[in-house]
């Protein structure tokens, strides 16, 4: 009898509101590229508004797409040029300039929720103390190191962060670890400014009526000055608007989060306060610093892991995610192994 070949279970969206559990073939890899098998992966909000939605603004899904792309994983095979990595070895990745969850680096065939192939032109090697875990939040974690060199954050900086989710709390880790003095961070949630307040946030701010001046007007009251940075991560049109307002004059307005197109903000009040307004998609060049973090226990993530599911419960992870019952819902891909 021939032997049952090795599931690759993946996680797919075919449309808006269908998300399919679906068994691919484990690919081959090619001269240059390496097969991982994988761990643990976030879900991130974008998985999830692909999974509702069916796009996220110009990015659409037209044809069966796995998602995942918060991930860590386990090197077994590698192409008969690749010679830094080793079968064996601990992996992390994350998608690229394309949403199409390849790879940081370019990706020919790749399959998030079980089985991957990669590009083997990079090193990527987990240092042995980081767990599989913190490898899959390195990539959001990027996403905050990112911001706060877009924002220009410094010794001694003042920063308000808005939004008390795993973006603004990765935000909240890199802004402390590149030097700030005093971080606030705002939400409407008290359970998720509690984690804030947990993993490092000098002050919360927990917001509910209040207008954008009035929102500002207390940041300033909590640090006793206005802050030099503000990282925006909510999208959300009154909480950009309160991020100007809150600004230092001369200082960074970063708009992490993604909202509607169209917004309204009291540009000329940023303009006559030369407060600069900066745009973030993703990272780059984030992921040595970003290890480098992890590995030296500069930033702690593991408090933003709130859930963890195996992969045949994903379906159900995403349920969680999707009603922000958790911070971090983290798939575990191996059957065997269901630990952090």
């Amino acid at each position: 009898m021939a032997a049952a070949k090795p599931e690759n279970l993946s996680l797919v969206v075919h449309g808006p509101g269908d998300l399919r559990l679906e068994n691919y073939p484990i690919p081959e890899p090619g001269p240059n590229e390496v097969l991982l098998k994988m761990h643990s992966v976030g879900i991130c909000g974008s998985d999830v508004h692909y999974w509702q939605h069916g796009r996220i603004g110009d990015f659409v899904v037209k044809k069966p797409m796995v998602l995942g792309h918060e991930a860590s994983g386990t090197v077994v095979k590698v192409g008969s040029l690749v010679r830094h990595l080793q079968p064996g070895q601990q992996s992390p990745f994350a998608n690229g300039f394309v949403y199409s969850f390849s790879t940081y680096i370019s990706v020919l065939n790749l399959y998030i929720l079980g089985f991957y192939t990669g590009e083997g032109n990079w090193d990527r090697q987990l240092p042995d103390n980081v767990t599989f875990e913190e490898g899959a939040l390195i990539e959001p974690l990027s996403v905050g190191i990112h911001a706060c060199r877009r924002a220009g954050v410094t010794l001694g900086n003042k920063v308000l962060v808005c939004g008390a989710g795993p973006i603004g709390l990765v935000s909240l880790l890199a802004a402390k670890a590149m030097g700030a003095a005093q971080v606030v961070v705002t939400d409407l949630s008290a359970s998720r400014l509690s984690k804030a307040k947990e993993v490092g946030a000098d002050f919360i701010l927990q917001i509910s009526n209040e207008s954008p001046q009035e929102i500002a007007k207390k940041v300033e009251g909590l640090l006793g000055s206005k802050p030099e940075v503000t990282i925006e991560c909510t999208g959300v049109e009154t909480s950009i608007q309160a991020g100007i307002y809150a600004t230092h004059s001369g200082g960074t307005l970063v708009l992490v989060g993604l909202g509607s197109e169209m917004t309204s903000v009291p540009l000329v009040h940023a303009a006559t306060r030369e407060v600069d307004i900066k745009g973030v998609f993703r990272y780059c060049n984030t992921w040595p610093m970003a290890i480098s973090m992890l590995a030296s226990k500069s930033v702690n993530v593991k408090p933003l892991v709130t859930h963890r599911f195996p992969l045949e419960k994903a379906l159900e992870a995403f349920e969680t995610s999707k009603k922000g019952l958790g911070l971090k819902v983290m798939i575990k891909c191996d059957p065997n192994d269901q630990n952090p």
